[in-house]
């Protein structure tokens, strides 16, 4: 029962969080100095022609009447109509929606492995030249922002040694008809490798250029995590036992260790998923965060208020089912 009230407890902060949002965007957005409208129209517009795209997009109102117009609609599933592509703003960000997933689990999937191996090895050399260097890379890696170590990438495997796609999402020479916009997801159930292999290697880099800033935070507080745990009784049992060094951090340390990392990277992913937005234009990526800055350009209002409103749900989603899983996980929390 305590279970099913925190969770009603949540689901109703979330609500409350995407009401926040949705306002805060919708308002802003309208007060900031341009004209979507002037920016549709020829030069030689006249005052009516304007009037009349005015009225079309419902700008002619006061911000709260288009407001309560607006949210009405999201509240029945339509997002509007974009200005400039002329198209239902949902269709247009659930099309690269899985896109921007896809690249941002990948970004996830190597900054777990690049921090926890990192970590691990730090704690196995503790005290050594090896943890040292380690905590030097860990503090470069932190310092720099993900779009500069994509303009690096870029430099090195795009230029200097072309080893990698630095633009795109798949090779056109493929030739490959997708029945959905999951293209990994979907390559991988059709069992079409070549496919895999080419939209890897686009992912890549800015998966990568993602993925090294978080994998240094991983690296900092599972090593300090793993260093707390190495003093504890248990782990003293296991050395009079026999167990060597490496069987005690990955069989006894690292299961009470990594509960607090696992709470940051759920934490993490969710500022991972905003940090598509420049990577994803500079690598030229067809997902959410490119469109999000095309919008932007543009002055395309309800594009922007849809694309900012599914980030927030992301976000909000994504902090719910991370909280769900710490008091599953924690059996102190499990059995409050």
């Amino acid at each position: 029962m305590q279970i099913v009230r925190a969770l009603l407890t949540r689901l109703i902060t979330t609500l409350i969080t995407l009401l926040g949002a949705a306002i805060i965007v919708f308002v802003v957005i309208r007060v900031v100095p341009g004209n979507p409208i002037a920016m549709m129209l020829p030069p030689g517009a006249t005052d009516a022609d304007i009037d009349r795209l005015k009225a079309l997009y419902g700008l002619d109102k006061s911000i709260f009447e288009q407001f309560v117009i607006w949210i009405s609609n999201v509240i029945q599933g339509d997002f509007g109509t974009s200005i400039t592509l002329r198209q239902p703003v949902y269709d247009l960000v659930i099309g690269r929606l899985p896109a921007t997933l896809e690249l941002s689990v990948m970004a996830l999937l190597i900054a777990v492995i690049i921090g926890g191996v990192a970590a691990l090895t730090a704690t196995l050399y503790r005290g050594s030249k090896v943890e040292g260097g380690i905590d030097v890379a860990g503090g470069i890696a932190l310092s720099l922002p993900d779009f500069l170590w994509g303009l690096a990438l870029i430099l090195l495997f795009g230029v200097l040694w072309p080893l990698f796609h630095i633009s795109g999402r798949i090779s056109p020479s493929l030739g490959f008809e997708f029945s959905s916009n999951f293209y990994l997801f979907e390559a991988l159930a059709r069992f079409r490798f070549d496919v895999v292999l080419d939209l890897m290697g686009h992912m890549l880099m800015p998966a990568l250029a993602l993925a090294i800033p978080l994998a240094a935070i991983i690296l900092q507080l599972l090593k300090q995590s793993l260093k707390e745990c190495m003093h504890d009784d248990y782990i003293t049992l296991a050395r009079t036992k026999g167990y060597s060094e490496s069987s005690i951090i990955l069989r006894d340390a690292l299961p009470n260790a990594i509960l607090p990392t696992l709470t940051l990277i759920g934490v993490q992913f969710t500022f991972l998923i905003g940090g598509t937005v420049i990577i994803e234009r500079l690598f030229s990526y067809e997902g959410l965060g490119n469109m999000a800055i095309d919008a932007v350009i543009n002055r395309d209002l309800p594009l922007i208020q849809g694309i900012v409103l599914i980030f927030a749900l992301l976000f909000t989603m994504v902090n719910l089912v991370v909280d769900m899983a710490y008091a599953a996980l924690n059996p102190r929390l499990r059995h409050a």
